[in-house]
């Protein structure tokens, strides 16, 4: 029997942008095609990755299997909508300080970067660095290629980024005296450096 053609083929990472509904982006990371073998021969499904997002902050991923890829993208996109989690951006932009997550065989690197220095970051990172709507960061991977571990182990990082407002309230201080340090440091040394001058 003849089977009809399926949409998007058995190809990886081929990013796809959709409207998912309530602002949300969603990105098709990779979809793979995988066989069970039964009793007669294999039967054959797709599975599928999928990123979602609103480039506010909020960012999820799921996965789905089923015989057709429409198929499997739905339900990718479904667990994906319920399994997002929000991350603290600096100025709308980047993260506040440097992240590292690890998921099996893959360690990630996530580090914060200046204006207009852009998402340099592999295919499946770039995925969850737009949905979830960074513009300057730089990653690195270390290890695994695996989409699938390359996206959890990106999720495990995110999920240490922290603000300085949260930080302040579990240590019981204000948020100046957190990032006051780091400002007043070389105001300090501009200080030094002019009093040793006029001497």
């Amino acid at each position: 029997m003849a089977r009809e053609p399926r949409e998007g083929g058995r190809g990886r990472g081929g990013d796809r942008d959709r409207d998912g509904g309530d602002d949300l982006i969603d990105k098709l990371v990779s979809i793979n095609r995988v066989a069970k073998v039964v009793k007669g021969g294999r039967r054959f499904a797709f599975a599928a990755l999928v990123v979602v997002g609103d480039q506010k902050g909020r960012v999820g991923y799921g996965s789905g299997k089923a015989r057709e890829v429409p198929e499997a993208i739905r339900k990718a996109t479904e667990r994906a909508k319920r399994t997002m989690i929000r991350v603290p951006m600096k100025e709308g932009r980047t993260l506040h300080h440097d992240v590292f997550g690890r998921f099996g065989a893959g360690n990630v690197v996530l580090r914060s970067a200046s204006a207009g220095t852009g998402i340099i970051a592999g295919g499946p990172m770039r995925a969850v660095f737009e949905t979830l709507g960074i513009g300057d960061v730089v990653a690195k991977c270390i290890g695994t290629r695996n989409p699938h571990n390359m996206v959890k182990a990106t999720f495990a990082a995110l999920g240490n980024a922290a603000s300085p407002r949260s930080v302040a309230q579990r240590r019981g201080k204000k948020v100046s005296d957190i990032l006051g340090k780091r400002e007043s440091a070389p105001a300090a040394e501009a200080a030094e450096a002019g009093a040793s001058s006029d001497v």
